[in-house]
């Protein structure tokens, strides 16, 4: 998930306001055409777009936009979908904005029509397409075996408005990234990438339109094609089974198709690989490492109540108070080892090379701050992360916003980590931080040293052995259940 809100701008076409936001600045221009759960909010909502879109961005200017009719868009004046044609003047204005002369056409589900459409219509503007579960179009007919009855539209569209959005059900969680469905989390994440997209009346407008018909125009398009398709589909999947792939890279000239190992049609376990194969398509070459990868402890700290406090204190009190708080956690992470990596205002987010230290810095910080009259709050986790320049990223740092957001005042949250060959297993310990009385528990000869499992003023572990004799620090069934829902769900999320 992204950590602040895009840049968004807006581009006129003909009177109406289309939002588009720019990312990197790479020497090729991407856009990524929109399809109805591919607007620009979807990065904050699902951290598998957010670091696919982190990924594309390396080596390219990213050009995001929502549909007209979607997202941060105008809406549509009139019901129904606008016209591919409209579609494609939206997406040349965009383009004409940001100074675009030429760019890659990115195209997911639902969104190929349109880069085909553009590509033959402006083909001096196109460089290159990239088609991922795509389709020419979507609907059976005597001459295209491929796709749903026509005469199940109906339905398909009601069982579409019901379910979009839907937190405990929502549309397309069953086939849509089927590396994805053993995430209890995933279900609320898809469903809030919908709810950000649009609503159910414009996102079953904006889909399976019966006369969206593109084949005609394949041997029109002149730009060098990558065609994506997961080979894991399901056979019998009418949307973005390989038919349709297949279709479209036998019919457009000199078009390459590629299949992944996965059945994913949206973002899941496949996705680095489809940023890979799209780097190697745009820059002829493979991805390289670009970034160390390293295992190690991040602290985040926040001030709880700021804002409460900044209207009690005011302006000059309230900078004078975070100047002193902010110097005490710099001393305090001079005195732990610990490198600062980014502040947001009123915390921090800094790297430890132990969790140790890091859980020791934080109860300094929290204990600092208290004497200063303010109270915070802090979380520590352990896991690999990519260090790129001064900063951290992966899902490690994203594990931890989401585990710091779950802390109360004067807490320090952890999580405990355990190497289970493939992947790391997270169990969440909250303990209430008092300052009246600090106190040590000890395990004896049994004390052991564990990734994120520390022991020191409340801040406890669980038995390093069976015959270790400890009480764990709990919180009430409902809130490790949140807890574990939002680790779990980071994580599988960016694993797939």
């Amino acid at each position: 998930m992204s950590d602040g809100f895009p840049e968004v701008r807006y581009a006129d076409a003909d009177g109406v306001s289309i939002a588009y936001s720019v990312r990197g600045t790479g020497p090729i221009d991407l856009v990524r055409v929109p399809g109805v759960m591919t607007g620009i909010l979807a990065s904050m909502v699902d951290p598998v777009i957010s670091a696919h879109y982190e990924d594309l961005v390396r080596f390219t200017r990213l050009i995001l936009l929502d549909r007209r009719g979607l997202g941060m868009s105008d809406p549509l004046v009139a019901g129904g979908a606008p016209p591919l044609e409209q579609q494609v003047e939206d997406i040349l204005a965009v383009m004409d904005t940001v100074g675009s002369r030429q760019a890659t056409l990115y195209a997911g589900v639902g969104a190929g029509q349109v880069a085909l459409l553009f590509a033959a219509m402006h083909p001096h503007r196109v460089s290159r397409i990239i088609l991922n579960s795509s389709w020419a179009w979507l609907f059976r007919a005597d001459d295209y075996p491929f796709g749903p009855d026509p005469a199940e539209v109906d339905q398909i569209r009601a069982v579409m408005r019901a379910k979009w959005g839907n937190v405990d059900d929502p549309w397309a969680a069953a086939f849509a990234a089927p590396s994805r469905n053993n995430d209890p989390g995933f279900r609320r994440v898809l469903a809030r990438v919908q709810q950000v997209s649009a609503n159910p009346a414009a996102a079953v407008a904006s889909t399976f339109t019966i006369d969206d018909d593109v084949r005609a125009i394949l041997p029109l398009v002149q730009a060098p094609t990558l065609v994506l398709c997961g080979a894991g589909r399901d056979p019998e999947d009418e949307m973005s089974g390989a038919a349709h792939s297949r279709f479209l890279a036998e019919h457009i000239p000199g078009a390459t198709l590629t299949m992944f190992p996965g059945g994913d049609s949206y973002f899941g376990a496949d996705t680095p690989a489809i940023g890979a194969l799209i780097e190697e398509f745009l820059t002829g070459t493979r991805p390289a490492p670009v970034s160390d990868r390293i295992l190690a402890a991040v602290m985040f700290t926040d001030i709880v109540a700021s804002t409460e406090r900044l209207v009690q204190l005011g302006d000059q009190q309230w900078r004078a108070q975070l100047d002193r708080h902010d110097a005490m956690t710099r001393a305090q992470l001079q005195r732990f080892r610990g490198r600062e990596i980014n502040t947001t205002g009123d915390g921090f987010l800094a790297a430890f090379d132990g969790p140790a230290r890091a859980v020791r810095c934080a109860q300094a910080i929290v204990d600092g701050a208290h004497q200063l009259g303010i109270d915070i709050r802090a979380a520590v986790h352990v896991g690999e992360c990519e260090v790129r320049g001064d900063n951290v990223a992966g899902i490690a740092v994203h594990i931890g916003a989401r585990v710091l957001a779950l802390a109360d005042a004067g807490e320090v949250l952890t999580t405990s980590t355990v190497r289970d060959r493939r992947r790391f297993r997270h169990h969440l310990h909250r303990s209430r931080y008092t300052h009246a009385q600090r106190r040590t528990r000890r395990m004896g000869d049994t004390r052991r040293q564990h990734m994120s499992d520390v022991l020191r003023s409340g801040v406890q572990k669980e038995p390093a052995a069976p015959s270790c004799s400890r009480r764990s620090a709990t919180c009430s069934a409902g809130g490790r259940a949140a807890i574990s829902d939002a680790v779990d769900s980071a994580e599988k999320a960016y694993d797939g």
